[in-house]
């Protein structure tokens, strides 16, 4: 995946089955100084990802031939490059059910392309931020390993690849190791927006992080629930390598 910075313009791969739509995102986001390719389903969306590298993919979810829910998982198998969901379902099983297939974010539809911008221009930043960032090069806590050097999750001797959203859960559970801290204040540190229901898809984060994490993730050795005051990382000694 390409890291946006300075010298080189982050590219945004846009799948939108609605016409008047897609054309307005790809003229928008041109229009901010993104390089954009748009497509109309999920088909020429895998396409486009097998050809070329993105940085970031806003991805509808109800289209024709295969649906965003199919091409999210799809991405998944291949990418962690951060998906965004843009949907008018407005069930939170929808919501969820896009988070457990590993979307980093979503927007409701109608939204304004101000809402889009702003939403993206957080994601790329905390991804540069990541990256960027003073911190311990490497954090080791019994069988985990988080290289942030070369960004990377290492458990039990196997590299494990984590979505951006999961990557930067992990990290600063790891930076706070063996303090709770709230679902509202993980929600705001690593998703880097504020969201009523917010802390619904930390817990969606936070199972698909203990599936990839622990080796029993129904009763965890590292991430813990803390009744009443959110999660943490458990560990017997406080000290990283």
């Amino acid at each position: 995946m390409a890291t946006p910075n300075s010298l080189a313009k982050p590219h945004i791969l846009v799948v939108e089955d609605e016409e008047f739509l897609r054309n307005l995102l790809y003229v928008s986001l041109e229009r901010e100084g993104f390089g954009v390719v748009a497509v109309r389903d999920g088909v020429e969306a895998l396409e486009q990802f097998a050809k070329r590298q993105f940085d970031l993919v806003l991805l509808d979810v109800l289209m024709p031939r295969m649906d965003g829910f199919e091409v999210c998982a799809e991405i998944r198998k291949r990418s962690d490059v951060p998906v965004v969901l843009l949907t008018a379902l407005n069930s939170p099983d929808d919501v969820v059910q896009g988070f457990e297939l590993g979307a980093d974010d979503f927007i409701s539809k109608p939204f304004t392309f101000r809402e889009v911008n702003a939403r993206i221009q957080a994601i790329l930043r905390r991804i540069g931020w990541s990256r960027e960032r003073p911190s311990f090069l490497i954090m080791r806590y019994g069988d985990v390993v988080l290289n942030d050097e070369e960004h990377l999750v290492v458990i039990r001797g196997a590299e494990v690849h984590l979505t951006p959203i999961e990557y930067q859960l992990l990290h600063y559970l790891m930076s706070n190791v063996n303090r709770p801290v709230s679902k509202d204040k993980l929600f705001h540190e690593v998703w880097g927006y504020d969201f009523t229901g917010g802390t619904n898809l930390v817990e969606v984060a936070m199972r698909r992080l203990r599936e990839k994490i622990e080796s029993t993730p129904s009763a965890p050795e590292y991430l813990l629930t803390v009744r009443g005051a959110g999660y943490k990382f458990a560990v017997q000694e406080k000290e990283p390598s």
